[in-house]
């Protein structure tokens, strides 16, 4: 039997990978926005969403903000850290092949994971992540690749947003006592930082139609924002290593949602990649049938 604890809190992670399929698409709908800009503003409407989870606790939010300088490093190390060095890797690489390289940070995760008090990497673990792996490397064919030496620096910010985000994952792990309310605070310092970053380096560009406005507010509501709380719980209290295995379905299923919407085709590539991904989940998330009761 599965731990219905564990078992309910990597299902709450899960349902941030099915957010993070949307960004893609999301981003595709909010115009000329420039990308600090528009972490700034998806990062203080998952402020505010707190904040107003708080007040409707009738909490005192600066309770929330009383934490660990160990929790705030690692809070702004993963959420700000890891969106500054996409964008970077973005600007300075092609978008394919940053995109790749970004996309063993579920790989890491469940190798990283092995590291922890109490969890051991299996072989299903290992082959379900691998799965993975060659399913979202499977989505890339056919496409231009080519890892110009040029692209070096992209390349180097993408591999660190790779490290980044699965660091701060596993590291999440190691701070149970600081609670998920503590992302409102991270995410609050993250869109500091953004518009600070982009007052110096961008010029604004404020949404001109309503579906603009829409879509930013489903990011910060969603992806870009409230999916950080999901994660956290699943980090925390699920498997961690199941999570790792199912978080290479984000990809597929942001591909599937381009094409729903008509931006573009559909090719045994992606018939192949979904069949890769499902199987690696399934074989990935095997612990979650084989664990007994907590005691």
């Amino acid at each position: 039997m599965s731990d219905p604890t564990r078992l309910r809190a990597t299902l709450i992670g899960a349902c941030a990978i099915l957010l993070w399929a949307a960004l893609a698409l999301l981003t595709t709908f909010t115009g000329p926005v420039p990308p600090l800009q528009l972490t700034g503003m998806t990062f203080t409407l998952a402020a505010l969403l707190a904040l107003g989870t708080w007040m409707a606790r009738g909490e005192n939010p600066l309770r929330h903000l009383r934490l660990p300088l160990a929790a705030w490093g690692l809070g702004i190390f993963g959420l700000f850290g890891y969106h500054a060095l996409y964008f970077v890797a973005l600007k300075f690489a092609p978008p394919v092949e940053a995109s790749l390289i970004n996309y063993l940070w579920p790989l890491l995760i469940v190798a990283f994971s092995a590291l922890l008090p109490g969890e051991r990497l299996r072989w299903f673990h290992a082959a379900g992540v691998l799965l993975g792996l060659g399913g979202t490397m499977v989505l890339f064919l056919g496409k231009e690749i080519a890892f110009d030496p040029a692209h070096l620096p992209g390349f180097a910010a993408a591999f660190a947003c790779a490290f980044t985000w699965s660091i701060y994952s596993v590291l999440s792990r190691r701070l149970p006592d600081v609670p998920t309310d503590s992302i409102g605070g991270f995410c609050a310092v993250a869109a500091l930082l953004a518009w600070l970053g982009h007052g110096l380096f961008e010029t604004t560009h404020w949404p001109q139609q309503l579906g603009e406005w829409l879509a930013i507010l489903a990011l910060g509501l969603g992806p870009a924002g409230g999916a950080f709380f999901l994660w956290d719980i699943g980090m925390k209290r699920g498997d961690i290593r199941a999570l790792g295995s199912m978080a290479y379905a984000a990809p597929l299923l942001s591909t599937l949602l381009l094409l729903l919407f008509g931006k573009g085709d559909f090719t045994w590539q992606v018939m192949v990649a979904c069949l890769l991904i499902v199987a690696g989940a399934v074989l990935g998330a095997g612990d979650l049938r084989r664990q007994k009761p907590a005691s």
